[in-house]
C-alpha cells in the first residue's frame, strides 16, 4: 500500500516545497480546505495507525501551518499518541497550496473520488485560468477533455476567457493558434521563397506549424485545421454568449424549421427579388438533422475533406453575413433611440 507522502512525479508547484524535514507539534497544525469533499476516512487512518510503517513527512503550508498532504497520516500520529510529526513546509500561495494538495491525493495514498477530482478542476480553472487543459488534467488526474467541458461551464461563471494559456512544459501557448495560422499562410503566399524559420518567427508559430500550413495550402485546403476552427467558433460564440447574457445561446437554439415557415409567409419576402433570394439560399443551406446523417454516411471517402473544408468555408461566409446583419439592427437601434431622445 502506497502511503501519502510517497515520492511524486515533478510538479509546477513542487519548486516551492522546502525539502528540509522539520519536526513540529502536532497542536500547532490545521485541517482546512481539504479537496476530500467527504472529509477524512477514518477507517484509513486507523489502518495507517496500526501500521509499522515509518510514515514520510507531511506537506504544510508555512504561512497559514494548514495541511496540505498527509491528513490521515496527522490523524494516525494522534491515534498513536504523538505529539509531534515530521513536516515539509510549502511557501506557496494558498491557490497553489490547493493544487499541490490535489496533486498529492491523485497520485499516490488514499485515491481522490471522481467527484472531488472534478470539482477541484472547476476551482483550479477558475484560481489558474492561465493554465491549459492539460495542465489542470494533469493535476487533477482527469482527461484534457474532461477539464475543457469544465471550463466550458464555468465560462459564464466569472472565469477569465485568455487568449494565452500556459501548458504543462511551463510555455505560454494561444488558446487558438487560428489567426497566426491564417497569417502565416498569407506571409507563405506572399513570398514562397521564405524560409520556415523566417514565417515561424514572423507569424508567432512554430516551424513545424509553418510547414502544416505550407503542405494544407499545397493541397488547397483551409490552413486552419477543422478542429482549431470548430474551437475558434465556439469561442466566438462563448464571448459572445457572455456578453449577451444568454441571448447567443438562445439564437443558437431557434427552431430553424418554425422560422423558415415564418419567413416564408411574409409577403413582402415572397414578392420582392431580394426576399426570394435569401428564401433561396436558406433552404438550401438549412439540412435537419436526419438528412444530416444521411449525408455523413453517404458522402464517399474520397470527397469527405473537400466537403468537410467547403461546409466550414460555408459556414464562415455565413456567420459573416449574421454579423454584419447583426451591427447593422445594433445601428438602427441607436439610430431610433436617438431619435426618439430628441423627439423626447
Amino acid at each position: 500500500m502506497m502511503l501519502q507522502g510517497a515520492s511524486m512525479r515533478p510538479s509546477r508547484t513542487n519548486g516551492l516545497l522546502d525539502p528540509k524535514v522539520e519536526s513540529v507539534s502536532v497542536a500547532s497544525l490545521v485541517t482546512a480546505d481539504s479537496p476530500r469533499l467527504a472529509g477524512e476516512n477514518i477507517e484509513h487512518a486507523h489502518t495507517l495507525a496500526q501500521s509499522e510503517t515509518v510514515f514520510p513527512p507531511i506537506i504544510v503550508h508555512r504561512s497559514s501551518m494548514r495541511i496540505i498532504d498527509g491528513m490521515h497520516r496527522l490523524r494516525a500520529a494522534i491515534l498513536q499518541g504523538r505529539d509531534e510529526i515530521d513536516v515539509k513546509f510549502f511557501d506557496g500561495s494558498e491557490k497553489d497550496a490547493f493544487v499541490l494538495a490535489v496533486e498529492s491525493n491523485v497520485q499516490h495514498g488514499l485515491p481522490l473520488p471522481l467527484s472531488d477530482r472534478t470539482a477541484a478542476a472547476g476551482r483550479i480553472v477558475k484560481s489558474h485560468p492561465e493554465w491549459s487543459d492539460r495542465a489542470v488534467a494533469a493535476a487533477t488526474g482527469l482527461a484534457a477533455k474532461t477539464v475543457a467541458a469544465i471550463r466550458r461551464r464555468s465560462a459564464t461563471g466569472g472565469v477569465p476567457q485568455l487568449r494565452m494559456r500556459i501548458g504543462r512544459d511551463g510555455k505560454a501557448r494561444p488558446v487558438n493558434s487560428a489567426e497566426k495560422r491564417r497569417l502565416a499562410s498569407t506571409l507563405l503566399l506572399e513570398n514562397p521563397e521564405a524560409s520556415l524559420r523566417e514565417v515561424a518567427k514572423a507569424a508567432g508559430v512554430s516551424p513545424g506549424t509553418v510547414r502544416d500550413v505550407r503542405h494544407r495550402l499545397q493541397r488547397n485546403e483551409d490552413p486552419v485545421p477543422p478542429r482549431q476552427r470548430r474551437a475558434e467558433l465556439n469561442a466566438v460564440q462563448a464571448a459572445r454568449a457572455v456578453r449577451d447574457g444568454g441571448t447567443s445561446a438562445a439564437i443558437g437554439g431557434l427552431d430553424r424549421k418554425t422560422a423558415m415557415q415564418a419567413l416564408m409567409r411574409d409577403p413582402q419576402l415572397r414578392m420582392s427579388e431580394e426576399g426570394r433570394l435569401l428564401l433561396r439560399l436558406f433552404a438550401t443551406h438549412v439540412v435537419d438533422k436526419r438528412q444530416q446523417q444521411r449525408l455523413i454516411e453517404w458522402i464517399p471517402s474520397r470527397w469527405r475533406r473537400a466537403v468537410t473544408e467547403l461546409a466550414y468555408s460555408c459556414s464562415r461566409d455565413w456567420y459573416q453575413f449574421a454579423e454584419q446583419l447583426e451591427a447593422r439592427e445594433e445601428e438602427e437601434t441607436a439610430d431610433n433611440k436617438q431619435v426618439l431622445e430628441e423627439v423626447g
